[in-house]
């Protein structure tokens, strides 16, 4: 019943697929060889074979394959353990549809960006590795519909190409700190971005409502747009 449970979750989300199913950890490694997937979700409580085994054996045989835990472990040492042997999100039981979702989203997200050729910044592997984080002070509410706390952002949002997750977080704290709007060139002089790219993240702030812009006329030369965080 569990398993078809989490079938009809899993294939809910685009793009998703179960090829293969295992009712112990024995037989999942058996079917992780023939099938070879490129996602595992398994439990930690299982017959035969528990979780933390077959994790060790699908790293001590080279599978190349990522892994998901659902489990109703959430004992310190377990979770360290299974984070320690390269799983890749660790969701506690009960769980809602919306938290896999978010899990196998992320997960897609950084399938894509890797199978892109070329080299990739701090920025983004910082992006990649923190994309699960549910610390719930670091955590924005929004959808891109005006919800939210404005002054924090989400580990887990999918920002446009170019666009990173830690120069966006600076650029929110600098605009909290501040009483007064501020242009994209007081925005760029801060935090030591150019201020064609600070004006890119402060556009995707506008359209995600989560800052105002205002139109500052007067003295010579063309108005300049300046920007304020949106509420506390």
């Amino acid at each position: 019943m569990v398993q078809e449970v989490n079938r009809q979750f899993i294939e809910r989300v685009s793009s998703f697929q179960v090829v293969g199913v295992a009712s112990n950890g024995a037989e999942g490694i058996q079917v992780v060889q023939e099938l070879k997937p490129e996602l595992v979700i398994m439990d930690v409580f299982m017959p035969v074979q528990d979780g933390a085994q077959t994790l060790q054996k699908l790293r001590a045989t080279n599978q190349e394959v990522d892994v998901i835990v659902i489990t109703a472990a959430k004992d310190k040492p377990t979770i360290q353990n299974m984070l320690r042997s390269g799983v890749i999100d660790y969701i506690i039981k009960p769980f809602t549809f919306e938290r896999i979702k978010q899990s196998l989203e992320s997960y897609r997200s950084f399938r894509k960006q890797l199978e892109t050729e070329g080299t990739v910044s701090q920025e983004e592997v910082d992006q990649w590795l923190f994309r699960t984080s549910m610390d719930s002070t670091n955590t924005f509410g929004g959808t891109g519909e005006g919800k939210g706390n404005a002054r924090t952002i989400s580990k887990e949002e999918f920002l446009p190409k170019g666009l990173h997750l830690h120069t966006l977080e600076q650029i929110v704290r600098q605009l909290s700190a501040e009483t007064m709007p501020l242009s994209a060139e007081e925005v760029a002089e801060r935090v030591g971005i150019a201020r064609v790219t600070a004006r890119r993240y402060l556009e995707y702030l506008e359209k995600t409502r989560r800052v105002n812009r205002e139109i500052a006329y007067g003295g010579v030369g063309r108005p300049t747009n300046r920007y304020m965080l949106v509420g506390p």
